[in-house]
């Protein structure tokens, strides 16, 4: 559906993201290749940052888009780089979340007859996949979901979802000191529920 492309570029030939998504919205496949032409290579090398398989990136990039062209007519605003980052992250994470069930579900049988043991030549995920996936499940996800609900989304814009601090202010609506203070004291309050779960569960401070 899309062609490979280069770098990112903030305008290509006078279109803002809004009108190229009015015009996604509308059916047009020039103004979705345009959209793809300017945000597909940053979007690629960020998820390549987070995920270490070629592969995934691919299906991740190629799904991201695929949810663009469906959804043009959801993004509200000009610029479109936190919308499509949004998109991305949590593809990612859906991504991680399925190879872990695949993972089990291999993994289940030879459990029962190696007492719990990891197959040899198992696959391991880098330490930032399983951070990054771990903030949606498991002891992690459990802890994320005890801290304020208007921390809590700070902490998933900004580490689940990668956004920086003014992708995240535009995104939520609040101001950019407000989502640093609330970052802060979502770390906080993430560790203080962490600490009471289990001792060091992070393996040392965040």
């Amino acid at each position: 559906m899309f062609r490979p492309v280069g770098g990112h570029r903030e305008k290509d030939g006078g279109d803002s993201d809004a009108a190229l998504l009015e015009a996604v919205a509308g059916g047009d496949p020039a103004a979705m290749a345009a959209l793809y032409d300017r945000h597909a290579g940053w979007l690629h090398a960020r998820l390549s940052r987070r995920c270490s398989d070629p592969e995934t990136v691919r299906e991740v990039l190629q799904d991201t888009f695929v949810t663009v062209w469906r959804a043009a007519d959801a993004h509200r605003g000009e610029q479109a780089g936190g919308w499509l980052w949004t998109i991305a992250a949590r593809r990612l994470v859906d991504a991680f979340r399925a190879q872990e069930r695949a993972a089990r579900l291999r993994t289940a049988p030879m459990e029962e007859a190696w007492d719990g043991g990891a197959p040899a030549g198992a696959a391991s995920p880098s330490a930032e996949d399983r951070v990054l996936a771990g903030l949606e499940y498991g002891d992690v996800g459990t802890a994320l979901d005890r801290i304020s609900p208007e921390l809590r989304e700070v902490l998933r814009a900004t580490v689940v979802d990668g956004l920086s601090t003014r992708e995240t202010a535009r995104l939520l609506g609040i101001p950019e000191g407000t989502v640093k203070s609330r970052a802060t004291r979502a770390r906080a309050e993430l560790r203080a529920v962490l600490a009471r779960m289990s001792p060091s569960p992070m393996g040392g401070p965040a």
